[in-house]
């Protein structure tokens, strides 16, 4: 896994293969999986592969970070360890993230600036702030209040057109 979290790195000649290795397990550690850097992708869960590709996007120290779904495959433990590490690597580094999810929660713990959109064509439904919330905010009843609301847009209107 080391190796394939170095290489892009290395392509892009952006570090000699020392500083590759040293940032790539630096990465592995980040996902909780350093104890697999020399594990060949084959002998990896779902879960695991995921992370894997997590780490070598976020080794690349990129500007502008698309990530669609990227903890989907996870369980719900390591979902959130990979939600709280990608907030503190968001807060080190300051990159722009464009996170696409289609859980509430996850949304309004991970995002600033969220947009709901609607159904096909995909169009902005609401655009709505989330600075306010954490990990933590899960039973606070302003959270709650929150999804319900969000929940509303999506889902009320396309239940009246049917």
């Amino acid at each position: 896994m080391l190796e394939n979290i170095a290489f892009p790195l290395r392509a892009a000649k952006k570090l000699s293969r020392a500083e590759a290795k040293e940032r790539a397990q630096h990465y592995l550690d980040k996902v909780g999986l350093a104890q697999f850097a020399d594990a060949y992708p084959h002998t990896l869960s779902g879960g695991m592969k995921q992370r894997v590709a997590i780490a070598r996007a976020l080794a690349m120290q990129p500007r502008v970070l698309l990530m669609d779904e990227p903890f989907a495959a996870l369980d719900a433990l390591t979902r959130r360890k990979m939600q709280e590490e990608l907030l503190r690597l968001w807060e080190e580094v300051r990159f722009t993230l464009l996170f696409v999810t289609h859980s509430i929660e996850e949304a309004l713990i991970v995002g600033n600036r969220i947009l709901l959109l609607s159904p096909h064509p995909g169009r902005v439904r609401a655009e709505l702030n989330s600075h306010q919330y954490t990990q933590d905010s899960f039973g606070r009843s302003d959270f709650q209040h929150r999804v319900a609301q969000i929940h509303r847009l999506l889902f009320e209107e396309a239940e009246s057109k049917q």
